[in-house]
């Protein structure tokens, strides 16, 4: 939750925060091998960021979350695009997935995230 709240207000530093250093991101632009590492990662948020304040939507829609005991994964739909993204395609969503590791202090992170849209 705290990570889509950052993402909605444009925090890259937040949207970081509880990523591993070693996180891989699979996005919806390029590159095709993804981003790897904190830094790439941040880098890749900025043109995303500034879409949204310029006033395209990200609205979650659904949310799962399954933990074990030292992994997890997390999936969500989410309304993403301008207003005429989403008057062309009312039906269309964001999917978002999430790889999770648990420390040896119970400290969460992500590890892998996937985000893509369909072809229609």
């Amino acid at each position: 939750i705290r990570w889509l709240d950052a993402v909605r207000n444009g925090n890259v530093a937040k949207i970081l925060a509880d990523h591993a250093p070693d996180c891989v991101m699979f996005d919806v632009s390029p590159p095709e091998e993804g981003v790897r590492g904190t830094e790439a990662y941040s880098a890749a948020w900025r043109p995303f960021v500034q879409w949204i304040r310029d006033g395209a939507h990200f609205d979650p829609e659904e949310l799962f979350v399954e933990a074990g005991d030292s992994v997890g994964f997390a999936w969500a739909l989410i309304r993403c695009g301008t207003d005429d993204d989403l008057l062309r395609a009312p039906r269309r969503r964001l999917r978002l997935s999430f790889g999770l590791r648990s420390d040896v202090q119970g400290r969460w992170s992500i590890v892998h995230e996937h985000h893509s849209f369909t072809h229609s």
